[in-house]
């Protein structure tokens, strides 16, 4: 006997649709398609932001580059990776939601943060001056609600959350400066 899988509606499925129209550069639509595999194979409803931080690691180098190295970054996934045998089964049939992040209705199959999360990205991406959010800009977004699940795995993990938001930040200011905007 299979177990069952919830399914997402026809719409957010696929690389196509929402993710597409939401102004994603093609490595973040690209994260957002792996997060959401992800969350249908672990049995969530919806995708959450520790999908997604798994996801960025995996497919975006500027976003690994931001982390202090190997040893913290095999830490950081190895949680990641429990995630759907451990720790992470009590947050099935949850909606990760803190309250911090307004809810964005139109984001069906995205938790209320996840949701925020995405729509931050992309505001800080047009403060930037681009028209497509990059993976970095999604970590700055998903690090900044102490509530989000991606936030518990990076602590359980030894990050500090608010010390990666600032090296992202600087990092940012850095390459806006050099007059490059390809974080």
């Amino acid at each position: 006997m299979q177990p069952h899988i919830p399914q997402q509606p026809a719409h957010d499925q696929g690389a196509h649709g929402a993710d597409n129209d939401a102004g994603l550069s093609a490595e973040l639509a690209a994260v957002v398609a792996g997060a959401r595999r992800r969350a249908l194979r672990d049995g969530d409803r919806q995708i959450d932001t520790a999908h997604l931080l798994h996801s960025l690691l995996e497919y975006d180098p500027q976003v690994r580059a931001v982390f202090d190295g190997g040893p913290q970054l095999a830490r950081l996934l190895g949680y990641l990776v429990q995630r759907s045998i451990g720790y992470g089964l009590r947050w099935q049939s949850t909606v990760e939601d803190s309250g911090a992040i307004p809810v964005v209705p139109e984001a069906e199959g995205y938790s209320p943060l996840a949701a925020g999360a995405m729509s931050y990205a992309g505001e800080r991406a047009a403060r930037r001056g681009d028209d497509l959010a990059r993976g970095v800009d999604l970590l700055a977004a998903i690090v900044v609600d102490p509530q989000a699940r991606a936030v518990e795995v990076l602590d359980r993990a030894g990050v500090d959350a608010g010390e990666l938001f600032t090296r992202i930040e600087t990092r940012s200011e850095e390459y806006v400066v050099g007059g490059d905007t390809g974080c």
